[in-house]
């Protein structure tokens, strides 16, 4: 059985991280919506602690893209 590792390919990386901090964001303006409605305190609670970890995904996402930009540029090197 050959079990020889996949080559890295990080062509897409960019598009990907860029889907995902779309995708969070959308997640946290949702989540600020359901805030403003939640009547129960602990509910709006855990949203917002939700949030805080999203905004803190967020921070690294965009740290992670530009670094992945400036290595595409720099084409992989």
């Amino acid at each position: 059985m050959d079990n020889k590792a996949k080559p890295d390919d990080r062509r897409d990386n960019v598009e990907r991280i860029q889907f995902n901090i779309d995708n969070t964001i959308k997640n946290y303006r949702e989540t600020e919506d359901a805030i403003k409605l939640a009547e129960d305190e602990k509910q709006k609670r855990e949203l917002e602690e939700k949030n805080k970890r999203r905004a803190q995904a967020l921070k690294g996402m965009r740290e992670e893209i530009r670094e992945e930009a400036l290595d595409r540029k720099n084409q992989y090197k």
